[in-house]
């Protein structure tokens, strides 16, 4: 079967799943079972949807929260994947920085909130530095472990065709770990936009979460719940192209079937 029609067949189950669990929705709300101004029908939802994506006036706030992630998730990485090679390949390093990194990696990215808005205002350099924060750690860990589990004969082989360390680790550890790296980017990404979301519903300063927190302050419920929604799709979007990137690059790693 092709990779393709197999993706579609995997999909089908949770698809028809959560069609289920919307018209469960839908029928206890028109019913009465639910309180309607509540938990509006979905049907209801989704045609205020459609008004929000016709007038256009969700992209802005798509493009500034796109452009946020975007820039903090990168700098993250970067960060992670430069440290987290020093420290998976050079013991010294690791000593060094392992302390703090245990330290900090427990502490949830939005309790650093109060301190980054402190310092560094409301604006959208906070919010780039605690999307960094949080892409940093997890892309970290996944370097350090994948650096560190290359085996030691390819290191070897290596070093005895004279291969320099800078060599070493752009061609032997780096590509041996991508596919840890890339578990770990993943991983980031979703954290990165949810703490992000957060920021924006705090600071109400614009993005999806600053319209999302704008419409539930009106009250205007139907809004709250398609702007949840259209968080929802940029999110699974957002997975889906990252997984399609990491299938090409770390083809070597995914299954063929």
């Amino acid at each position: 079967m092709l990779p393709f029609a197999k993706r579609v067949r995997d999909l089908v189950p949770g698809v028809v799943f959560l069609l289920a669990i919307l018209a469960v929705i839908e029928l206890a709300a028109r019913s009465g079972i639910v309180n309607a101004a509540v938990v509006p029908p979905p049907t209801a939802v989704a045609a205020q949807l459609g008004l929000i994506l016709a007038s256009g006036v969700f992209l802005m706030p798509l493009i500034q929260t796109l452009a946020t992630l975007f820039a903090g998730y990168v700098c993250g990485c970067v960060a992670a994947v430069v440290l987290g090679t020093l420290m998976g390949s050079f013991r010294a390093v690791y000593d060094l920085f392992e302390p703090l990194t245990e330290l900090l990696r427990p502490i949830p990215k939005p309790a650093l909130l109060p301190v980054l808005i402190l310092f560094l205002g409301l604006g959208s350099t906070m919010k780039i530095t605690l999307v960094a924060l949080a892409a940093f750690f997890p892309v970290l860990v996944s370097t350090v472990q994948g650096t560190r589990g290359v085996e030691s004969t390819m290191l070897d082989m290596a070093r005895t065709f004279g291969y320099s360390r800078t060599d070493v680790l752009w061609r032997i550890v780096l590509p041996a770990a991508a596919p840890y790296i890339a578990v770990g980017m993943r991983v980031s990404l979703g954290i990165g936009l949810v703490v992000l979301v957060v920021a924006e519903m705090l600071a109400e300063s614009g993005g999806l979460g600053g319209a999302l927190i704008a419409m539930q302050h009106q009250f205007m419920v139907k809004q709250t719940y398609s702007w949840l929604v259209i968080i929802a799709v940029v999110g699974f979007t957002l997975n889906a192209i990252f997984l399609g990137v990491e299938r090409r690059i770390t083809f070597w790693s995914s299954p063929t079937s």
